[in-house]
């Protein structure tokens, strides 16, 4: 990339003169990263995704291909009984469950109503107890958790963590999403931020569905 000045920052514009002194342009400071296989990477003060143009703030000149790398809000919480329990006490039966172990729940209580998709992603290599349906499963385990009785498995050999992010793609700040998350579930995230839901799918798929998502997941979100 070109430098745009010594001491300029690009995106900064210059004063401009008026009447009883100098007024500075009021900008926004979006910072890009290029990397060496020339994948650009911004992030934005006031929206956690990639904006389209990126690539634009590339020199032209240059003969390398540009990729734009989307970048989503999350909060992950690792499995437990807890989980399971606050799951089926605030939000009830999940409105999707899949045959691979997933189940979902769609809410608007995402910061300004933003409709929010709470997934429980199921361990690698899934295998749904013996005689209990699809449909049946997340039930059964909360209500025999909550009361007592035996589940027909243990949470930790059906799912490995909950994620929660903003369903249709709005750009939500990690932090009010974590706010909003935890005043939902009544249980804070172990981890929140921004994520790339490509990168880890991509890595989903070559292992054949048995990479761990959420162990994914927080390795891009750090400790």
């Amino acid at each position: 990339m070109r430098a745009s000045g010594a001491g300029q920052v690009p995106g900064l514009a210059a004063g401009r003169g008026g009447a009883g002194g100098v007024v500075a342009d009021v900008v926004v400071v979006t910072t890009v990263v290029v990397v060496d296989v020339a994948v650009v990477v911004v992030r934005r003060a006031e929206s956690p995704r990639l904006v389209e143009h990126a690539a634009n703030t590339v020199d032209t000149d240059s003969t390398s291909k540009t990729a734009a790398v989307a970048l989503t809000p999350t909060c992950v919480w690792r499995i437990s009984t807890e989980v399971i329990i606050a799951l089926d006490e605030q939000f009830g039966e999940p409105v999707d469950a899949y045959v691979n172990g997933s189940q979902v729940w769609l809410r608007e209580d995402g910061p300004n109503g933003v409709t929010l998709e709470w997934r429980l992603h199921p361990v690698p290599g899934f295998r749904a107890p013996d005689g209990v349906g699809t449909y049946e499963l997340f039930p059964g385990v909360a209500l025999a958790l909550a009361t007592g009785g035996t589940p027909p498995a243990r949470p930790q050999a059906l799912w490995e963590g909950l994620e929660v992010f903003p369903a249709y793609g709005e750009e939500v700040e990690p932090a009010p999403l974590a706010a909003a998350a935890t005043s939902s579930l009544g249980l804070a995230p172990d981890a929140a931020g921004l994520v790339d839901h490509q990168a880890i799918g991509d890595e989903w798929e070559r292992a054949g569905g048995r990479a761990s998502i959420v162990d994914a997941l927080l390795r891009q979100l750090g400790p």
